[in-house]
């Protein structure tokens, strides 16, 4: 891969980066899309990141369907799929650590999360040589350090964030959303509802207590955006959206 991205560089192609963990859907394929608009190659990866799970999370049940990746990744005109089976050594003694912005909101639920999420996205910038990289805004804490970290180690990469693209019900998309059943689709529904109308962090707790089946992780606001994170049943999903304006 990174002899690839150099022969491109060296031929003055433009590289956009697409970092997945697989499972694609129609959120990945939006990032596709503007990634095309900023770059002459699109380089789409694959990789379910063993770093950024902890010891109680699904990486062993994370879905992993590559045969229908690799087809939806064709269809939409990525140039290069990139899915390593591993990026980490067995001795593998050195990570990237951000050390503000990884705080609070996920960072407080997840400890060593953004320590993995920073070390495999250093990994990728070296491996694919992006000139672009873009990245959801679902995830916005992971935007916010995934910024930083471009910033701070001058990474010669320009991190763009995707608008968070949501489904019929307005919940936004993500790979987990396939863990949830009709009925907890529903409650994920009002989940979204309840964040999007809510105009401050003590309005949004109180408009999620209302909804059953649903079990609230955090509720924080940070870089002018309410940001969540709830559980349907074992099901963990996250979701932000601005804040509004008071009135008066």
């Amino acid at each position: 891969m990174q002899r690839a991205a150099l022969r491109l560089r060296r031929q003055g192609r433009r590289i956009a980066l697409v970092p997945t963990m697989g499972a694609l859907h129609e959120g990945h394929l939006s990032l596709v899309r503007l990634a095309r608009r900023h770059g002459a190659v699109v380089v789409l990866s694959i990789y379910v990141n063993p770093t950024q799970f902890g010891p109680r999370e699904d990486f062993a049940s994370y879905p992993r369907p590559f045969a229908r990746d690799r087809r939806l990744a064709a269809d939409s005109g990525v140039d290069i799929l990139f899915a390593p089976k591993n990026l980490h050594a067995d001795d593998a003694s050195t990570t990237v650590s951000e050390s503000a912005l990884s705080r609070g909101r996920c960072g407080a639920f997840r400890p060593g999360h953004f320590d993995g999420v920073a070390t495999v996205v250093t990994k990728l910038f070296n491996l694919t040589q992006p000139d672009v990289a873009v990245f959801g805004q679902k995830d916005a804490q992971q935007c916010d350090v995934v910024e930083r970290l471009a910033r701070d180690l001058n990474f010669p990469v320009k991190i763009i964030r995707a608008p968070i693209a949501r489904d019929a019900a307005g919940v936004a998309r993500s790979s987990r959303n396939a863990y949830l059943s009709a009925a907890a689709s529903a409650v994920a529904g009002q989940f979204a509802a309840a964040l999007r109308q809510a105009v401050s962090v003590s309005d949004a707790r109180r408009r999620l207590a209302t909804v059953s089946g649903l079990r609230v992780q955090y509720v924080e606001a940070a870089n002018n955006r309410l940001c969540a994170a709830v559980f349907v049943g074992h099901t963990r999903l996250i979701d932000n959206v601005p804040l509004k304006k008071r009135r008066g």
